[in-house]
């Protein structure tokens, strides 16, 4: 008698949940584990997504029902155990059941990169330097574009790659999403404060995606967000509260001192702790 392999996706954002759905399609017996007490992951705390301008939940409420249809899911689970044998995998989850799997999915996802760790940019220091994570969560909940003291920023700043491309942090590869989410970003303050200026400071522009060309000419041709190469080297505060930047203006060959009401720093990614135990157990390599 023939029965159906059976896949272990770890994970519940919406690669796990998309990867899901075409198994099952593929006629593949799915179990769907996921730690949280819903699916979604990151991808619930976004308000809209590049480069259509969709708002996030759309993605979500397409994607859960189709995946709940069709595979088994798991929430408030984790792997506690994996162990190879006879061509399966034996998994140990946390509910103390116990799964042999045919093949596993991992797609636990990522962490942003801690901006504390950039000292010289001044976040955890500055009140007026914030995560582009933090901007998201504004945007979300419809919070109006403020400085700490509750101002409209006549200046904001993005600073691209905080966490990637440093080899001082020990994150030598490029995250691939920063720079068109300062792009979203940087027009979305615009469209938000259409007097303020927006600067985006990056080292290369890598804009990987379909239309995300398009989406970068939009941003400097119709919405006027300036870009400027270079990396910063120190932000610091001055007695009005601004921020004040320091940067190599790498194309004019000249140093740059600029001051902004507002600096969003564009973390980067970095394995979640899930994807490190996962790792572990597996033996996979991380860090490229």
């Amino acid at each position: 008698m023939h029965t159906r392999k059976h896949i272990l996706v770890i994970g519940g954002g919406v690669a796990g949940m998309e990867s899901a759905i075409h198994l099952c399609d593929m006629g593949y017996e799915v179990t769907l584990i996921e730690k949280q007490d819903q699916l979604g992951g990151h991808v619930l705390k976004w308000d809209f997504l590049f480069p259509d301008h969709r708002p996030a939940y759309e993605i979500t409420n397409e994607l859960c029902p189709a995946v709940e249809e069709k595979a088994t899911i798991k929430l408030q689970t984790e792997v506690k155990n994996i162990v190879r044998q006879n061509g399966h995998f034996e998994v140990a989850l946390s509910d103390g059941e116990k799964l042999t799997a045919d093949a596993l999915l991992v797609a636990t996802g990522f962490d942003l990169f801690d901006a504390h760790k950039k000292e010289e940019y001044g976040y955890g220091i500055y009140d007026n330097v914030i995560t582009a994570a933090e901007l998201e969560e504004r945007f979300q909940n419809k919070i109006p574009i403020r400085t700490a003291g509750g101002k409209k920023p006549a200046r904001v700043g993005f600073v691209h790659c905080v966490g990637s491309r440093d080899e001082k942090v020990g994150n030598e590869y490029c995250s691939k999403v920063c720079c068109v989410t300062a792009v979203k970003q940087a027009m979305r303050v615009r469209e938000s404060l259409p007097g303020c200026e927006v600067f985006c400071f990056y080292m290369d522009l890598r804009m990987f995606g379909r239309y995300f060309e398009d989406l970068y000419r939009e941003a400097q041709e119709k919405w006027g967000v300036q870009f400027i190469r270079g990396r910063l080297s120190e932000a610091a505060e001055d007695i009005d509260q601004r921020i004040i930047v320091k940067l190599e203006d790498t194309l004019a060959g000249r140093p740059l001192r600029m001051a902004v009401d507002l600096l969003v720093l564009l973390t980067g990614f970095v394995p979640s702790e899930g994807t490190r135990r996962i790792a572990t157990m597996l033996n996979l390599p991380l860090g490229n």
